[in-house]
């Protein structure tokens, strides 16, 4: 055991989905050319002044109820001081003293430990651009597309003792994200990231160690092994006698190292004051009532759910409501089966998902409709294909959307049940395999697979086993 306790603290940016900026008018569309998305307001011209977009407050407010947050009725902007090539006003519109949502909680599972991680606050800001450097151009180059795209910023307390709650604890929040449909989550884009602080103590100092935040983290394997590394590293700096200097560090994933990037900045280095163009935004009572209101299913609530509802397993029901688009998907497909959930279930976990991680494919792109599913089942339970069948056809159900009955029906899969049509072949089998039936008369019951598997070659894996298992039991019992 470790003489050294890890100390980590999150701090996620999700960017919303609105379809305008914070401040003004332009598309937060991704993808577009360079500069496309831009006009005085987000690029900061002299003179212009920033309008607060509703939806903004709306979507943090409803994060920060979900997330079990005191949600403060008065809260004011401010301005978050630094100068960076991809920042034009030379400054951030952000929250400090008085941020939207505080005080909240979420609630985590590993390893069957169920833990409560603490949230400080969640505040609006916009992002900063983006720069683009060229090294065949020999030059740098700035894209304010993304400047003033709106976020929220959630910030955890530093509760978090191992790189897999802090894995988890990211799922956890994204999936309500999700949830809400307030952001995409997509890590590879930008719109759901988070820099990681972390520090070590020794096992029972009640004070913190130094901490190093880390960045550049865009996948939750890259999250894991990022804080893997860096305790790592701190352990062996205070092993030799070493100090861990606070500093913002990059995570490089080829490499699986962090390098120093920056000292690491505190509150007062980026001179916050109140942003004088933007007076203090009051959420009225009536606003938020609607919203709490409106307020989906989370998906703790709907793991529950399908615990009681559905009795799926513990595990496979914080998998299929980990992702609302799954968690709808198995609902209607369980609905359309009407029979016992769970084999619903075990088909969404065991080809559902690989399917979609396998190949990028979204649910929604997927052809296999639920109900086509729900059928699919049925034709397992009823015999008219084979389990295997059933998994050897699914991708390409999936890609076709074709209907599984008449699927199986056009390529000749339907399972061999007739007794008479099988009995010829069990007894061609038995008749060119003279020395395993006396061994398998003989007491050697394995040979029960070797002979179901000649039956198998010679119907080309339609005969139904389970009428071939009676009939070999009962010609050699």
């Amino acid at each position: 055991m470790s003489r050294y306790e890890t100390v980590i603290g999150l701090e996620v940016h999700a960017q919303l989905k609105t379809k305008t900026k914070i401040f003004c008018n332009c598309s937060t569309t991704f993808g577009n050319d360079p500069n496309e998305n831009v006009c005085p307001v987000c690029s900061g011209m002299p003179g212009v002044l920033p309008v607060m977009n509703a939806k903004v407050a709306e979507y943090a407010a409803k994060m920060g109820m979900a997330t079990n947050c005191e949600i403060n009725r008065k809260s004011v902007f401010a301005r978050k001081n630094y100068f960076y090539p991809d920042l034009p006003k030379g400054y951030q519109i952000s929250q400090f003293e008085l941020p939207i949502c505080e005080h909240g909680h979420v609630d985590i599972e590993v390893d069957g430990v169920a833990k409560r991680i603490g949230l400080t606050r969640i505040h609006m800001e916009e992002d900063a651009g983006k720069n683009i450097h060229s090294a065949a151009e020999n030059a740098s180059f700035v894209d304010l597309n993304r400047t003033g795209v709106p976020l929220i910023e959630i910030v955890s307390e530093p509760d978090m003792r191992s790189a897999a709650e802090a894995v988890a604890y990211l799922k956890e929040l994204r999936a309500i994200l999700l949830y809400l449909g307030i952001c995409d989550g997509n890590l590879e884009e930008g719109s759901f990231r988070c820099d990681a602080n972390i520090s070590i103590r020794p096992v029972g100092q009640e004070e913190f160690g130094t901490r190093a935040e880390l960045k550049n983290l865009n996948s939750f394997r890259n999250v894991q092994r990022a804080i893997e590394y860096e305790v790592g590293r701190q352990t062996d700096l205070v092993e030799d006698g070493e100090e861990v200097v606070q500093e913002t560090r990059l995570y490089n994933p080829d490499k699986n190292i962090t390098a120093s990037m920056r000292g690491k900045e505190e509150a007062h280095d980026y001179r916050y004051f109140p942003d004088p163009d933007l007076v203090p935004l009051v959420l009225e009572e009536a606003w938020l009532e609607k919203w709490e209101s409106e307020l989906p299913e989370l998906p703790a609530a709907k793991k529950a759910r399908f615990l009681n509802d559905f009795n799926l397993s513990e595990d496979d029901a914080a998998l299929i409501a980990s992702e609302l688009a799954v968690a709808e998907y198995f609902e209607a497909a369980a609905k359309a089966y009407a029979g016992e959930a769970k084999k619903v279930g075990n088909w969404i976990i065991g080809e559902l998902l690989p399917y979609l991680h396998d190949d990028g494919v979204a649910v929604a792109d997927c052809k296999l409709t639920p109900e086509s599913l729900a059928s699919l089942v049925r034709l397992v339970d009823d015999g008219t294909i084979s389990n295997k069948i059933g998994k050897n056809v699914f991708r390409d159900l999936c890609e076709s959307g074709d209907d599984p009955e008449e699927h199986v029906k056009a390529k000749g899969l339907v399972q061999v049940s007739d007794t008479s049509a099988l009995e010829s072949v069990v007894d061609e089998v038995l008749a060119e395999n003279p020395g395993e039936v006396e061994a398998f008369k003989g007491g050697k019951k394995k040979l029960m697979s070797f002979f179901m598997g000649q039956i198998m070659r010679k119907t080309k894996g339609q005969a139904n086993p389970g009428v071939v298992t009676q009939l070999i039991q009962k010609k050699l019992s």
